[in-house]
C-alpha cells in the first residue's frame, strides 16, 4: 500500500507540474501616457484619475495586471521627443497621447505600437489618420472640437457683449476653448468636457488590449460640451451678462 501510495503521489505531482507549465502566465500589460500638461496641473490630476478609474471599471486592476507609465511634458516642447522616446523604449502595449503636439513624435518613432490620441483638432490634416471612419494605421483617437463650433463662439461673444462690432482673434489650431480658461479668468468658454475623452480613450485602450486594431476604431468627435461664464471677469469688464445666457450655462463662476 505504501508503494502504491507513493506511485500515486508521484504521478499526481508530475501531472500537476505538466499542467502548471502548460498554463500561460498572464503578463502585466503596460499603457504609456504622454501628457502635454505638467504633473502638478489640476487638470492633469483629474484626467489621470478619470482614465485610471474607467480602466478599473472595465476590469483592469491598475498596479497589478495593468501598469500606467506617464510622462508629463509640462508645455516644454524640448522635452517632448525625449519623453516620447522613453515611452517607446518601454515597448508598451498601447500609448495614449494627450494633446495635439504629442502625437507627431510618437508617430515618427513607431508605426507598430497602437496610439490613442486625445484632444487633436485635425488628425487627417496632420497626417495621423487616413480618414475618420477608417484610420488605417496604428493611430486613432478623439477630436477636441468640430470646426463648425467657431460660429457658435462668435454668437456667444455677440450675445454677451451686444455692442461688439469688431473682434481680434488669437488662434492656435491645436487648442480649443476649455472650461479651465474661464476658471483661470477668461470671460466665457464653450467647449468639450475634458473628462469625457479620457473615459472614451480608456475604452479604446481596453479594446486594443483585448485584440482590436486602431485601424478599425473610428476617430470620434466630442459629444459633451459645456458653457462656462465667469461673472467676476464680466464685472471687471463692465459687462452685464444676459439672464438668458446665464440660464443656459453649465457653470457660473461667481
Amino acid at each position: 500500500m505504501r508503494r502504491r501510495a507513493f506511485i500515486s503521489l508521484l504521478g499526481g505531482a508530475a501531472a500537476w507540474s505538466i499542467a502548471s507549465n502548460a498554463q500561460p502566465t498572464e503578463r502585466t500589460r503596460v499603457v504609456g501616457v504622454l501628457e502635454i500638461l505638467g504633473p502638478d496641473d489640476p487638470e492633469t490630476k483629474t484626467r489621470s484619475e478619470v482614465f485610471a478609474q474607467t480602466l478599473q471599471q472595465l476590469g483592469w486592476a491598475v498596479g497589478r495586471d495593468l501598469k500606467i507609465e506617464t510622462r508629463n511634458v509640462g508645455g516644454d516642447r524640448d522635452h517632448l521627443r525625449r519623453y516620447a522616446a522613453e515611452l517607446i523604449a518601454l515597448t508598451p502595449d498601447v500609448i495614449v497621447s494627450v494633446g495635439s503636439v504629442t502625437v507627431a513624435p510618437l508617430q515618427q518613432a513607431t508605426r507598430t505600437i497602437p496610439i490613442v490620441f486625445v484632444n487633436v483638432p485635425d488628425p487627417i490634416g496632420a497626417g495621423f489618420v487616413q480618414s475618420m471612419a477608417h484610420p488605417g494605421g496604428n493611430i486613432t483617437g478623439f477630436l477636441n472640437f468640430e470646426y463648425s463650433m467657431s460660429g457658435k463662439w462668435a454668437e456667444l461673444l455677440k450675445e454677451i457683449a451686444s455692442n461688439l462690432t469688431r473682434a481680434l482673434v488669437f488662434r492656435d489650431p491645436a487648442t480649443a476653448a476649455y472650461r479651465y480658461y474661464a476658471v483661470d479668468g477668461g470671460l466665457i468658454s464653450y467647449g468639450p468636457n475634458t473628462n469625457d475623452p479620457q473615459r472614451k480613450a480608456a475604452g479604446y485602450v481596453d479594446r486594443i488590449l483585448k485584440g482590436e486594431k486602431p485601424a478599425d476604431l473610428p476617430v470620434q468627435a466630442p459629444t459633451k460640451y459645456e458653457l462656462v461664464v465667469n461673472l467676476k471677469t464680466a464685472k471687471a469688464l463692465g459687462i452685464d451678462v444676459p439672464p438668458t445666457l446665464l440660464a443656459r450655462a453649465d457653470e457660473v463662476i461667481e
